[in-house]
């Protein structure tokens, strides 16, 4: 169900896909609400699966009360985030589709800055920075597993945290592809596509927003792991992208190591020499600033979780090969 909106037609629509996470939710409409634009000329659509938490937070919120909120209800089937936009920006009433994560919170003078870059650079689509929130910046210095994005635009994965779109555009190209079921290849699929017709990407450093810290644990990235199928889909649609890869093949760097310190463990008993492969592997993953005695210990302690994720991600990449025929890794 779409709530109306008292806009007659807002320059920009902030549009949101949210899945379970409300408390992230709420920081980023609070953020919304307090941006330094005119509040005529934009609208936030958020795009979620009806769950009570989130209709809660969003029936209750000044935005939604002010009319400047929309909501849009997928049903409670996931179908991934790539439905979930489709259905936002086409409930959109903007000329301009701003996308952004539900676990992103820009700082005030965000919707302006970007604005700006829209009204100069018409028809293109506008990519801004993205970088660690600070007010989590303490978790990256004291967790190894922290996770976060930082973003220097523009980039050819095209990420949804914080690029904005002519709404015609993604008429034109169908929006999202909705083959893609699980986070990751969405974006800079659409991307793709939207340059090959001939449109103008270009970066606007100034438009900033920020991405949260989470303190996650092995297991958490082990299950994060598990849902990596999208970039190998990206390669099969898009085989350029091997370019971005390494050896045209791995994913991340560590994936391409971690394959070469197998090897060298299982030949290294019979050919000593060859456990030599391992290490490659070993200082790649050490987290940075784990330089000191003390340090270096605990990030032996960490490799086996580390080496554990990435062999999730390789396992992930593999089963997602075998599906599309192709292999990426």
């Amino acid at each position: 169900m779409a709530v109306a909106s008292k806009l007659s037609r807002p320059e920009l629509a902030v549009v949101v896909a949210t899945h379970d996470r409300p408390a992230r939710l709420a920081r980023l409409l609070d953020a919304l609400a307090g941006q330094t634009i005119d509040a005529e000329l934009f609208e936030v659509v958020v795009a979620h699966h009806g769950d009570a938490a989130t209709l809660a937070l969003i029936e209750g919120h000044p935005l939604q009360t002010a009319g400047r909120l929309r909501q849009v209800d997928v049903g409670q089937t996931n179908r991934g985030p790539a439905a979930k936009r489709n259905a936002g920006w086409r409930a959109a009433r903007a000329s301009t589709i701003a996308f952004t994560d539900d676990d992103c919170r820009p700082p005030p003078g965000w919707l302006e800055s970007l604005l700006a870059a829209v009204r100069r650079d018409r028809g293109a689509i506008v990519q801004g920075a993205t970088r660690p929130d600070p007010e989590e910046a303490g978790i990256l210095d004291r967790s190894p597993r922290a996770r976060t994005l930082s973003v220097e635009p523009p980039t050819a994965w095209g990420q949804t945290a914080n690029i904005a779109y002519p709404q015609s555009l993604l008429a034109r190209l169908g929006g999202f592809d909705e083959d893609f079921r699980d986070p990751g290849g969405e974006d800079a699929d659409l991307l793709f596509r939207a340059v090959g017709t001939g449109a103008t990407h270009v970066a606007a450093r100034e438009a900033v927003t920020y991405h949260a810290v989470e303190d996650l644990t092995v297991w958490d990235h082990v299950r994060i792991a598990t849902r990596w199928s999208g970039p190998v889909l990206l390669v099969k649609r898009h085989p350029q992208f091997r370019g971005h890869a390494v050896l045209g093949v791995f994913w991340r760097a560590r994936h391409a190591w971690l394959a070469l310190a197998l090897v060298g463990l299982l030949l290294g008993g019979r050919r000593r020499p060859l456990g030599l492969l391992a290490l490659p592997y070993l200082l790649l993953t050490r987290p940075d600033g784990y330089d000191s005695p003390r340090r270096r210990l605990l990030a032996l302690r960490l490799l086996p979780g580390t080496a554990l994720i990435d062999a999730t991600e390789i396992i992930t990449l593999a089963r997602a090969s075998a599906r599309y025929r192709t292999l990426f890794l």
